[in-house]
């Protein structure tokens, strides 16, 4: 995982980028060797945050790349698919449209004015992300087969094409022919799907929010941060 974000800082580097911002996404973030990690960049490790997966976003970021991102929950032929947390949650929504991580953290990234330019996954977190982001350069270092399996390619030739494409993806950005930021109409609704009773009955302790049939709850707010944040507090509430 280190290898892989530090190819993109060479990509990075190499389109003329002096300022780089890392932020460990995965689970309770500490996963990145700081050791190991270009001295070019800074990181963000630790949790919680107040922005986890994209902590830093509102610091005057310029453009976001996403390394090593999953499909989200339900998806076939992906690896590890899920939502955040897959014990708990089934599905999500904002505005009515299914989103997972990939679109969750790039709806942040939009309100901040911040585009995604670039993604690496296996396959369906790249499909995931084309129709949610079109066009979006993106890197499928492995061909999920199952939720456990999958094809994988060659450590070096994965971290060489993360490397040119996120050089690419700078390059168009800076021409000013990339990615628009992804933006959520507002005031936007959250629907959260739940995977069992007893975590919707916790998740609705959560004042503002509305609980419905079906193990959903729904919650919304003018602004997409507040929107991220009662998502988290949901999916903490749920889980406890």
């Amino acid at each position: 995982m280190t290898a892989e974000v530090n190819a993109a800082i060479h990509g990075a580097v190499e389109a003329g980028v002096e300022d780089i911002l890392v932020s460990d996404g995965h689970n309770a973030k500490t996963n990145l060797l700081i050791e190991e990690l270009d001295n070019r960049a800074r990181l963000n490790t630790g949790s919680p945050a107040p922005f986890a997966m994209v902590q830093g976003i509102d610091q005057g970021v310029d453009a976001a790349i996403f390394i090593g991102y999953h499909a989200r929950s339900g998806q076939s032929n992906a690896v590890l698919s899920h939502t955040w947390d897959k014990t708990t949650i089934a599905n999500l929504w904002l505005n009515g449209l299914l989103v997972g991580e990939i679109g969750l953290n790039a709806a942040l990234c939009g309100h901040f004015g911040v585009p995604v330019l670039m993604i690496a996954g296996d396959q369906a977190a790249c499909n995931e992300a084309k129709e949610l982001l079109h066009p979006i350069e993106n890197v499928a270092v492995k061909i999920a087969q199952g939720r456990y399996s999958a094809e994988c390619l060659p450590l070096a030739v994965s971290q060489a094409r993360i490397q040119t494409a996120a050089r690419r993806a700078i390059e168009t950005f800076r021409a000013g022919l990339g990615q628009e930021p992804f933006k959520i109409q507002t005031p936007v609704e959250l629907v959260v799907e739940l995977k069992g009773p007893e975590m919707a009955d916790q998740a609705a302790l959560m004042p503002g929010s509305t609980r419905h049939e079906n193990l959903k709850i729904s919650f919304s707010s003018p602004d997409m941060p507040a929107v991220y944040q009662a998502f988290r507090t949901i999916a903490l509430l749920a889980a406890a």
